[in-house]
């Protein structure tokens, strides 16, 4: 009985972590999120590359062919939080211009990043980080190339 409830005392105080980011506070911080997509794929490579250099040796190393498996998928999962947490339920309002075509961007990096969970295919990662720089361009209506002056977006009305 006490596992069960200290199982019930976890859900519950993770779900509370959680609420804090859905209540109107107004801190949006949009470039930070771009951010942190580029370093969970630059995470994502790294692990693939090392699954696969790890699983061709002559004595795989298995402990740590599953710490990096375990690596990417909690850096893939992180995209998807991003994009379903941030992005859809905050950020992307019904009523915003080009509502449809942001939706189906982060529905594609959504699925992408499933797919970066699934395989070692490094084009997965190139698929997200291009879907992810088009969703850049119509979410703050420029490139990001061009954005880099230090701007910070968290005061739009996306």
């Amino acid at each position: 009985m006490k596992s069960l409830i200290a199982v019930f005392t976890f859900f519950v105080l993770a779900l509370q972590g959680f609420a804090h980011c859905q209540i109107p506070c107004g801190v949006y911080t949009d470039d930070m999120r771009f951010t942190r997509i580029e370093e969970d794929l630059q995470t994502i490579e790294k692990a693939m590359a090392q699954i696969k250099e790890l699983s061709a040796a002559s004595s795989p190393d298995y402990a740590t062919i599953v710490r990096w498996t375990s690596n990417k998928e909690i850096h893939a999962g992180s995209i998807q939080e991003i994009v379903s947490v941030y992005f859809m339920t905050q950020r992307i309002k019904p009523d915003a211009a080009s509502y449809e075509d942001k939706l189906k961007l982060l529905h594609g990096m959504l699925i992408s990043a499933m797919k970066c969970k699934q395989t070692l295919d490094p084009a997965h990662v190139a698929k997200t980080r291009e879907l992810t720089a088009r969703f850049y361009d119509l979410y703050f209506g420029k490139t990001k190339a061009a954005d880099h002056a230090g701007h910070d977006h968290s005061g739009h009305d996306h």
